[in-house]
């Protein structure tokens, strides 16, 4: 079992994948082909969490290419947006796509608290992040929730969704990314689950609830 507390190797072993080059190809493979053949949660029932949920002010951690920021429907003309990442490569993809919105770069890791001053948001996605973070599930929500919860309004939304790696049935697909990904650092998620989500979002966040659509856990919870 993982260290509930990681070193900072751990935890830049689960980005450093992330080069221009694997970026290129992000939505083709993960939101195209993996997340409708290999975990069963196409990235259009994700996107529709984005409709529902983004505010006007809207913090988003762990951006990937900033697809689902690109497509969603936003509640004002000019949203203010703030992205977060550890890595460099997402943060230039996603604020290049989004430059309409000239989003502001946060270079930060949400295991630490978070350098954002006395700014407030009305909503924070954490999509396809805590799958990709070191540590037990309910170590690595509880974490999530302490550092969001400074950032949220009071009843500001966290939402998104993370793959589970027991209590959902993995496709022979799925089994194969979830091994490779586990043993090459990507994922650390062999024994996150559903409750241990819950329970650790519970710690710091209100109204938390959890959906599974496949073998990924969609969340929300309250501040």
């Amino acid at each position: 079992m993982k260290d509930a507390t990681p070193g900072a190797d751990d935890v830049e072993r689960g980005q450093r994948i992330y080069t221009p080059l694997v970026l290129r190809g992000y939505d083709l493979f993960v939101l195209g082909f993996s997340n409708r053949f290999a975990w069963r949660c196409r990235s259009g029932t994700m996107l529709e969490r984005y409709d529902r949920h983004v505010g006007k002010r809207h913090l988003d951690i762990g951006v990937g290419t900033g697809w689902y920021l690109d497509r969603c429907g936003w509640p004002v003309a000019e949203p203010e947006i703030t992205l977060v990442d550890l890595n460099e490569n997402s943060l230039a993809v996603a604020s290049r796509r989004l430059a309409r919105y000239a989003p502001e770069t946060v270079h930060a890791s949400v295991l630490d608290p978070l350098p954002l001053g006395e700014r407030r948001f009305e909503s924070a996605a954490a999509n396809y992040l805590l799958h990709c973070l070191p540590g037990q599930i309910e170590a690595k929500a509880a974490t999530l929730a302490a550092n969001l919860r400074p950032c949220l309004e009071p009843g500001g939304v966290l939402f998104g969704g993370t793959i589970l790696g027991r209590g959902v049935t993995h496709t022979r697909l799925g089994r194969r990314l979830m091994r490779l990904y586990n043993a090459k650092g990507i994922f650390s998620n062999a024994e996150d689950d559903e409750q241990g989500l819950a329970r650790g979002l519970a710690t710091g966040l209100e109204d938390v609830e959890v959906e599974v659509v496949g073998t990924v856990a969609l969340f929300t919870a309250r501040a």
